[in-house]
């Protein structure tokens, strides 16, 4: 079976104003247990604009190695339509991680608080990842 597709979706939106609403959200977020976008955290380490060295790394070693076909990172204001659906109909909250297989099935693979649990190390988050997928590929 072919490696999935990673979806890493934001808790943002792509736009300047969704860029400005982000920032102002992480500047005055007060519960470091409720971040205002994890995925932002391990993927942009906060406000930057641009991938940190350390995400840049690991997620290509990640796709080199064969986990997964590609990783796209995707803010809520640029999803396909059928993955919109999908969020919508399973009521899930953003930031969120799925997984796509070749017959297009979506599956979450993880949620906001397990993404909050990971405090921005990619490291970490690679490690557990790999896990997921793992259990997802099975079922």
């Amino acid at each position: 079976m072919a490696p999935p597709s990673l979806y890493i979706l934001y808790n943002a939106d792509a736009s300047v104003m969704g860029k400005l609403s982000y920032g102002y959200r992480k500047l005055t977020s007060k519960d470091p247990d409720k971040p205002a976008c994890a995925a932002c955290d391990i993927t942009h380490g906060g406000l930057r604009l641009d991938e940190t060295a350390q995400w840049k790394s690991v997620k290509a070693d990640f796709v080199k190695s064969g986990a997964v076909k590609e990783v796209k990172q995707l803010h809520r204001d640029e999803l396909d339509t059928e993955t919109k659906a999908f969020v919508q109909s399973q009521s899930l909250q953003y930031p969120m991680v799925l997984a796509q297989r070749e017959a297009g099935e979506l599956r979450v693979v993880m949620d906001e608080k397990q993404l909050a649990g990971f405090k921005g190390d990619s490291h970490a988050f690679l490690q557990i990842l790999k896990e997921r997928l793992a259990v997802v590929e099975e079922t």
